[in-house]
């Protein structure tokens, strides 16, 4: 069986004190025996300098590598900062066009209630329209509740937009006068000369209507003003629809025809104004 071998336990205060011992003797030595050990000094420099280089290039690299990373930390951070700022100044321009654009719509429809002032009228926003550029037909926020009735008419900008054509209680339908399906009596507003206004699919590319039954003696030129027609059944007379252009005779020799550029822009709509009186050709 074998014996234990006793472990020795040195106290740390008396290895302290051997260190400390050790360091007074050797500084005590180089003092003295400076000249005597110079040559020691020389090689042990000589040794441990292009390590301390060493080591002080490797520490300047390594802080400069701390440095740098640190720098692009704080850079991406502010770059980040930067651009949730940039997407928050974006978001208040977008809605100050938003605002701009209401407020342009607002204006022009205060100053289409005082064209028509002889009519009531209630405003309404677009919520969904048919889906191509044109509006040939759309939805608006009022309905029965708000007092809408079907064939009520329609208006925008700086003239007629269409009919009201169906009603639920909080929405409507809004047929407009570029849709095939239109057909407007409407009269020169220079010599109350009568004529059809019409849609017609094949130039609502070209943002044009097409005027038909204008009687060939009849003294129209271009760009006269057309406007709804007195005794029309659904639309109130003097509502502007828009101007003729390219008036030309037709094949019978009887009657001219002619495209009409309506004063409405159906590529932008917003807002319209519905007046909520019944032309007095429906009762």
């Amino acid at each position: 069986m074998r014996k234990k071998t006793p472990k020795i336990y040195i106290k740390p205060k008396y290895i302290l004190f051997f260190l400390m011992t050790v360091c007074v003797i050797s500084i005590a030595v180089s003092f003295k025996y400076s000249e005597k050990i110079a040559p020691v000094k020389t090689k042990v420099g000589d040794v441990f300098t292009p390590m301390q280089k060493g080591i002080n290039l490797v520490g300047r690299w390594a802080y400069n590598k701390y440095e740098l990373i640190t720098r692009m930390n704080e850079l991406e951070k502010e770059n980040e900062e930067l651009k949730n700022e940039l997407e928050q100044l974006k978001g208040e321009n977008r809605l100050l066009a938003s605002e701009k654009y209401e407020l342009k719509d607002l204006r022009a429809m205060y100053e289409l209630t005082k064209t028509y002032s002889d009519y009531p009228t209630v405003g309404a926003r677009i919520i969904t329209k048919n889906p191509n550029n044109f509006y040939s037909t759309f939805t608006i926020d009022k309905g029965s509740n708000d007092g809408i009735k079907k064939d009520m008419n329609v208006i925008c900008g700086d003239g007629l937009v269409g009919l009201v054509s169906e009603v639920g209680h909080n929405y409507s339908v809004v047929r407009t006068i570029i849709d095939d399906k239109s057909n407007v009596t409407g009269m020169f507003r220079e010599n109350t000369v009568t004529c059809n206004v019409a849609g017609d699919l094949t130039l609502t590319d070209k943002g044009y209507l097409k005027v038909t039954g204008i009687l060939k003696e009849a003294d129209v030129n271009e760009g006269d003003p057309v406007t709804t027609a007195y005794g029309s059944p659904k639309f109130h007379p003097g509502i502007i629809i828009g101007y003729v252009t390219d008036i030309h005779n037709d094949s019978n020799n009887m009657t001219k025809s002619a495209y009409l550029v309506p004063v409405v822009d159906f590529t932008r709509l917003d807002m319209v104004l519905i007046i909520t009186e019944l032309s007095e050709g429906l009762y």
